[in-house]
């Protein structure tokens, strides 16, 4: 029997025939897609620093913006979703997050004096490792995940929470800025380790390249 050709196909052919979904909508996308938008929602909240109700209304949105930062890899993982529009967006999800976060306290005045030395060196990593990640996808070399910039991830997460909450959060939890300032200072120095760590593991690709 020859294969059919697509001419060979009627419209009642093609209505009993199943679609496939697109690889767009998968749920480990849509979680992405989910981070993507929270990003301006909690910037907009924090135009309004003094407000508890907007602090908390932010941290919320923040901490179901994180929470899918874990769960669209593990649903990509174990249910066979990862794509590569999944693996381009989730960095960068990722990056606009935490960098919208960090601007908008430095502006509110969440992250102040010496502390902001740690956000600076947070996203220069993050532009830093990026661009290293970019180029050395043309050379077709993978930078894999260590599990020192999985803590760092943690506790970048944490702190920013913790620095969200700021004042309404030392009306339940006294320490709140304090905690989240310890813990970005934590961030930064586990930043700067995994940021020399990408950089030896992938100098030696960008100086041996041929080109």
């Amino acid at each position: 029997m020859t294969p059919l050709e697509p001419h060979d196909f009627t419209p009642a052919m093609n209505a009993v025939l199943p679609r496939r979904r697109s690889a767009a909508w998968t749920l480990a996308n849509c979680l992405t897609y989910g981070r993507l938008a929270a990003v301006p929602v909690v910037a907009g909240l924090l135009f309004w620093p003094e407000e508890h109700g907007a602090r908390f209304a932010a941290l919320g949105v923040y901490a179901l913006a994180a929470i899918t930062d874990y769960l669209d890899g593990y649903v990509a993982r174990t249910y066979a979703q990862s794509s590569a529009l999944g693996r381009m967006l989730d960095p960068i999800a990722d990056k606009l997050l935490i960098s919208a976060c960090l601007l908008m306290l430095a502006a509110s005045g969440g992250i102040r004096d010496w502390t902001l030395w740690a956000a600076i060196v947070i996203l220069c990593r993050e532009i830093l490792v990026s661009g290293l990640r970019e180029y050395l996808a043309e050379l077709k070399v993978s930078v894999p995940v260590s599990r020192v910039a999985k803590w760092k991830t943690t506790a970048q997460l944490l702190a920013l929470g913790f620095l969200i909450a700021g004042p309404a959060g030392e009306t339940i939890l006294p320490g709140t800025q304090a905690i989240g300032t310890g813990l970005l200072w934590l961030a930064a120095a586990l930043t700067l380790y995994t940021g020399w760590d990408y950089m030896r593991s992938g100098i030696r690709h960008v100086i041996d390249d041929p080109r």
